[in-house]
Formats: C-alpha cells, structure tokens, sequence
C-alpha cells in the first residue's frame, strides 16, 4: 500500500484502488432479574411504530455497479498533494499491498469491498466514475473506511459493499463468490476532511440492514501502545501487487508491518506528514517490489490491525507505492475515534442521524416524537396512546440501525423492549418498579454492544451487557450513592474521546456532573464525577444522544414554565461541555415523559 490509489483498468484484473497518496464498588456479577422471554399479557402494551424500510435497487443494480466498478480508472479522493517523489509532479491517490501475502476471508471476516459506479446520466462512457476501495465492518451496519473514497460521491446513489469474501467478483460483477452485496443508505466523513493534505482522512458508510460480518472495533482514543516504534501491525486489502503493474489481487492479501515513530515519518515526508493525525508503518521502501513489503493502489479505506483493533485507516502514500525511502501513510485511528463512534451509534427514530425527541403528553397520554431539524424540532407526530408506562428511552439493542424503545409498565414495573425494526417486543426485565433509574447509554463496557443501566431503590448502580440482540448478559455492580440524584442521563459520548458518558444532577443544589466513561465494566466504568455545571432552574432532562448531527452528544433541559432548552455538545470534559442554550420550544410543560 502506498500513495492513494487509482480506479481501475477497464478489464477485471485491472482494477485500481483508491488511496490518497466513577463510581466506586465491588463489581459482582449478581442474579439478574433480565428476562428474555416474549412479553406476557398483564396488561396490553403499547406498540411502538416500525419505521418503513428504505427501498433498495435491485440484485440487477448492484451487480452493475460492481461491473461499472470493476471496469473503472479513475482514482478516489484525486488529490494534487504532493508526495515524497515530488519532483515528478503531484503525486497520485494510489494504494495496494505489494509483499504480502493471500488469506482468507475467515482470518478477517470484518473486511469489506467498496466498489463505486456513476454512469453520469449520460449514453457516453467518457465520464463515468468508476472505483475501488477497501473498508472494514465495524458494526452490523457499519463500514469504517478513508474520507478520500466517500467525500464528493452519492454513495446512496451509485455504491455498492460486499462482505463475506475473499474473493473479488467476477462474472461481471454477477458471481460474489460467497459474498454479500450490500447498497449503501448515508454516508458520513470527517468535516475537517482535506482533500489537499489528505488530512482527517476517515469516514463511515452505513448500510440499510445489518450484515453477517463478525465487526472489528477501533483503538481507544487512550491508545499509545499500538503506536510505539516497532510496533508490528497487519494491513489488508486487494490492492496493486506490484509497482510495475495496475493489476490488483482478485485475493485478499495481508502483509505485516512495523510501526514508525512520528520523527522517522517526518523525516520522509516533511510538512506532509500531520502528526497526531496519521501514523506511518513498514519498512523503508525499496525503490522496486523487491525488499518491499508495502500498501498500495485499491487498499485505500483498508484497516491496519494491531491486537484485533483497527488502529489506521489506508491513507495516502508516493505514486507506484516502492520510491526509495517511503512508507504507508494511515489515518491515526486514536484520533478520530472520537468523531466517528457516533456514527456507529448514529440510529433515531427518523433515521437521519440526528437524534430526536420522544415525549408524552401529560394528560392525554399521547405520544409523540418530534423529528431534529439540527438546530430544532419538526412538528409532532402522534405514536398513539402510551398511558401504561411511566418511561421510555430510545436505543438500538440489537444494532440493526433502527430506533428501538425501551419501557416500562407502571402497573407492575416490567420493562419491555419494542423493535423499531419488526415492531416486536420482549420483556427484558421483571419487576422494576423501584429501579430509581433506568438508563439506555449505549456502549458502556467497549465492545460496541449497547448496554442497559439501572439504579435500585438502595442507589446502587448496575449495568446489564448487552449481547447485540436485545439480550443482556448477568449484571455487574458499578458503585453506590446514585439517589444523590434527581436525573441520570446520557447517550452517547460528551467528550468526544469516543466512550460513552453519563450527566447527573444532584437533588441539592443542582448541580450538573459529568461521569465520564472509561470503557469498562464493573467500578471502573466510569471515572470520578466532574462539576460541569450549576442547574437549578429545570425540572425535566433528556438525552437523545446527537441532536446537532455533528457527532457530540447534546443535551435538553425544561424550564418550570415549559421553554425547553438545546445544549450542543462541544465534546469538551470540562465546565464548557455545552454551547450556549438555545430555544427549541415554549409549550414543553404539557409533557411528563421525555425520551
């Protein structure tokens, strides 16, 4: 792998790849009262609305997306960056592995092919727009791959992923060889993306269904390790195999490589080389294939793997991958994982990620959602009558990528959960009519599984992992003292260090404090509490999760008189974790539930 790479031949083989060159406590794992079961018939409960699913285009589509793909040359994310061969001329977003060697799909099943086809809307073939990239599944509807293959294009319109194989297809894009093919329903990149620097080069594709593909998770934003000199990594991909040659492997290949200090990376590469934003890794390049053990053309987007987590993303690298001296130049995961975890939680009830509201009128008992605008909500939309429940929060349990709830029935404390998906529910607690605090947070213990809080009446906390699928493995006792408060509430990340966070007001003073997660389960879930802020003039709290759509957890508060306030997140672990309140409504008072 090496410099971005091209798109790719006009025959199968040579397709080119694009490559821009807390708590204290013993934790115990106790008896849980989580059940599994379907939901008995104490009472009837309400249904939650399934959400229509997306239309896709067909097999037919795809597959002529892949062919256009396939039969491509043209280079994603072009960039006029210059490249340690400068004096050559700009060099070319160019990536492949050269030196590597094949492997199965089994020893990666995260891998996922990117093959992108614009016909342009025109008869001619002159300007179609036709490339390849590589990608990592890093939740069930989730692809992690490089801002230079995604910034510019309708992937929604024009993309295709394929998971599932080894093998890139053939037969015109018919034969997957195992392998799944996916459309593609939104895509997000950095906003600091620089398509001259290829600076915060990273991004995430999200499908309209989950895929089979066993996930691979990204580093910690806390990881120095995986970085130090010496380091061996792994990168895949199906890039170039050689420099002399724009044929790409119809294989996976994998190859590994040493990390290289942030000085030895300068040194090469000079101004071009952001430190903190990228990492390079291998061995000083050749100047021919042989002695070269490198990425290149077509593994753009690709993971580099260090301990099972993806540390780098294939960035950018010198045209022809093997000048004397060069290196694979990665986005630095670490870094980034803080803006793009959101997007691996990025569900709401519309699903356009923007976090929405959930409300219930106090006196009808109807509920209502009102969709984010960013800035403000749409006009409510009627969910019908919820007077059988005293809560209800929004998550996606099972990862599929639609808003679920999460309820409670007030008549005998039994909590339900109701796919947004399918539109069935499963009771999954029994009898907590006294949990104090019921919480869904998202990923507390790091495995991008979402998890389920609670606080019983003794103001012990206790999370409940998830599994992915709605069910929860035996709790584990996070620490004691949380009736101290009056709200507990979070989803998602405040701080932009990409684990998931709590806010907490005390009953005294009301004073605002930040948990800050740390990624683990038990008593160290989270680190000791933050003073953030003083709130006493509100009387109601929610946490969606990212109202704004820019990646930062927010927040909402109501006034007595009923004016519900918007507090952007700023990602910030201080008394500046909040913008400025804004407005978002004056006629909040009518509404006991928020969710």
């Amino acid at each position: 792998m090496g410099t971005p790479m091209p798109g790719g031949g006009r025959h199968r083989r040579r397709i080119r790849i694009a490559l821009p060159v807390a708590a204290a406590g013993a934790a115990a794992a106790v008896t849980a009262a989580l059940l599994t079961t379907s939901a008995g018939a104490a009472a009837a409960l309400p249904q939650p609305p399934v959400r229509p699913a997306t239309s896709s285009p067909s097999l037919a589509e795809l597959e002529k997306r892949i062919a256009g793909a396939m039969s491509g040359d043209d280079t994603a994310g072009r960039t006029s960056k210059a490249s340690l061969s400068a004096d050559t001329g700009p060099s070319r977003i160019d990536p492949k592995i050269i030196g590597g060697t094949e492997t199965t799909i089994s020893t990666a099943p995260w891998m996922a092919q990117l093959h992108y086809y614009d016909k342009r809307g025109t008869s001619t073939t002159s300007d179609d727009i036709g490339f390849f990239c590589g990608g990592a599944v890093v939740a069930p509807t989730k692809i992690l791959t490089a801002a230079h293959c995604v910034k510019g294009y309708n992937w929604n319109a024009n993309g295709v992923v394929v998971t599932g194989t080894s093998e890139l297809p053939s037969d015109g894009g018919t034969d997957l060889h195992g392998g799944v093919a996916k459309p593609v329903l939104r895509q997000w990149s950095h906003p600091s993306y620089n398509a001259t620097t290829i600076d915060n080069d990273i991004a995430l594709l999200t499908l309209p269904e989950p895929v089979r593909a066993t996930p691979i998770r990204m580093t910690t934003s806390g990881d120095t390790a995986s970085y130090q000199a010496g380091t061996s990594a792994k990168v895949y991909g199906w890039g170039r195999t050689s420099s002399t040659s724009d044929d790409i492997s119809e294989t996976l290949k994998t190859a590994t490589l040493p990390i290289q200090s942030d000085t030895t990376c300068a040194g090469a590469y000079g101004s071009d080389f952001v430190k903190g934003h990228m990492v390079c890794a291998g061995k000083p390049a050749t100047g021919s294939d042989t002695g070269t053990t490198t990425a290149c053309n077509g593994d753009s987007g690709g993971p580099l793997v260090v301990n099972n987590r993806i540390v780098g993303v294939v960035s950018w690298g010198v045209t022809d991958c093997v000048a004397k001296g060069a290196y694979s130049v990665f986005s630095k995961v670490s870094t980034y994982v803080g803006a793009a975890y959101p997007r691996v939680d990025d569900t709401n009830i519309n699903g356009d990620h923007r976090a929405d509201l959930w409300v219930r009128n106090a006196s009808t008992k109807t509920g209502y959602s009102k969709n984010s605008k960013g800035t403000s909500f749409d006009a409510r939309e009627s969910w019908g009558d919820w007077g059988g429940v005293n809560l209800l929060l929004q998550a996606d349990l099972d990862r599929d990528g639609y808003q679920d709830v999460v309820y409670r029935r007030s008549s005998d404390g039994d909590v339900f959960w109701g796919s947004g998906r399918t539109g069935a529910t499963r009771q999954i607690a029994d009898n907590w009519k006294t949990r104090t605090r019921i919480i869904t947070p998202g990923d507390v213990t790091g495995d991008y599984l979402p998890d389920l809080l609670s606080v019983d009446s003794a103001g012990v906390m206790w999370i409940y992992p998830g599994k992915g699928d709605g069910t929860f493995a035996p709790r584990v006792q996070v620490g004691s003292g949380w009736n101290q408060y009056n709200s507990v509430r979070g989803h998602g990340d405040f701080t932009g260090d990409g684990k998931t966070d709590l806010i907490a007001r005390s009953s005294s003073g009301g004073y605002l404090y930040l948990y800050k997660g740390t990624g683990k389960a038990g008593s160290g879930a989270f680190s000791a509490r933050v003073k953030v802020r003083t709130w006493d003039g509100y009387n109601a709290f929610d946490a969606p999760g990212d109202v704004t759509g820019d990646g930062k957890a927010d927040f909402l508060a109501r006034t007595p008189g009923g004016t519900l306030y918007l507090y952007a997140g700023t990602g910030k672990a201080t008394s500046e974790i909040f913008a400025t309140r804004m407005s978002v409504g004056t006629d909040f008072e009518q509404y006991d539930i928020f969710g």
